[in-house]
């Protein structure tokens, strides 16, 4: 008797922002689940180069240096992606920024606002019109599978908000309505859309916070797990939704955030 196998054999994956942290994890897993994967980096050449070696090389892993700040940034990721593979079947919308120090709406820059919805929203807006496009052209595989995945990362900050950070807050909600949107539009052509929804993670990016003697004991007080998530728990909830036994599955916003938030 065999165990249950989660597959991505024959699928072609784009993880943006897969140079390190939750990105880097998703890179691995999929790898390790049989799919070729290409990942952005916007400057950590070295460690991206190091993961595209770890796991197959650029025949199977391949490291694309790409700045996403624009929509049509990300539409230059996917066609590359397709390019080197010739085709996309997942993508995984993974990067973004959260610009760490405290900002009141009263005093925050219009250019941080602006920067951070670049990033997180307007990218993500090209990455899946191009996807979406390549997606439909290729079709259902068979009759009833799917023709692609896209999974959007959000965050707890989409479901709750979090003060002094409107602007990230605004950009991971706007995730999960965007989510809930496609999921409809996109049923009828067989492409599923979902969105993982993370707490505090273990990553260079939120290291700054959950070493600061002053928020550190504040952000372990709401989790009720009292710790943060490790990179491949949240790599492991994205996978599963990319698979045939998530093929029921669209519009559903995930939470991996150890109990911290029970909403949709």
């Amino acid at each position: 008797m065999s165990g249950v196998t989660l597959s991505l054999a024959g699928k072609v994956a784009l993880i943006t922002g897969g140079s390190r942290g939750i990105g880097a994890a998703t890179v691995g897993i999929f790898r390790q689940a049989g799919a070729r994967v290409a990942f952005n980096y916007r400057s950590a050449k070295a460690a991206a180069e190091a993961l595209s070696d770890e796991f197959g090389g650029p025949e199977n892993c391949l490291a694309i240096q790409q700045d996403l700040s624009s929509a049509e940034q990300g539409r230059a990721l996917v066609e590359a992606t397709v390019r080197a593979f010739g085709r996309i079947d997942i993508l995984v919308a993974n990067h973004g920024v959260w610009p760490p120090e405290d900002s009141s709406i009263a005093t925050m820059p219009e250019s941080q606002w602006r920067q951070t919805l670049a990033v997180n929203l307007d990218s993500v807006f090209g990455l899946t019109q191009a996807a979406v496009a390549h997606m439909q052209r290729q079709g259902r595989p068979s009759p009833g599978a799917a023709a692609g995945h896209i999974v959007f990362i959000s965050s707890t900050a989409g479901q709750r908000g979090e003060a002094f950070h409107a602007d990230y807050a605004a950009s991971k909600g706007a995730l999960i309505s965007l989510t809930k949107g496609l999921s409809t539009e996109l049923a009828p052509d067989g492409i599923y859309v979902n969105c993982v929804a993370p707490g505090w993670v273990e990553t260079d990016m939120s290291l700054p916070a959950l070493k600061d003697p002053a928020t550190a004991p504040k952000i372990f007080a709401t989790i009720p797990m009292g710790r943060v998530a490790r990179p491949t728990e949240v790599a492991a909830p994205i996978l599963f939704l990319c698979t045939p036994y998530a093929g029921f599955m669209t519009g559903e916003i995930v939470n991996v955030n150890g109990g911290a938030v029970l909403a949709g």
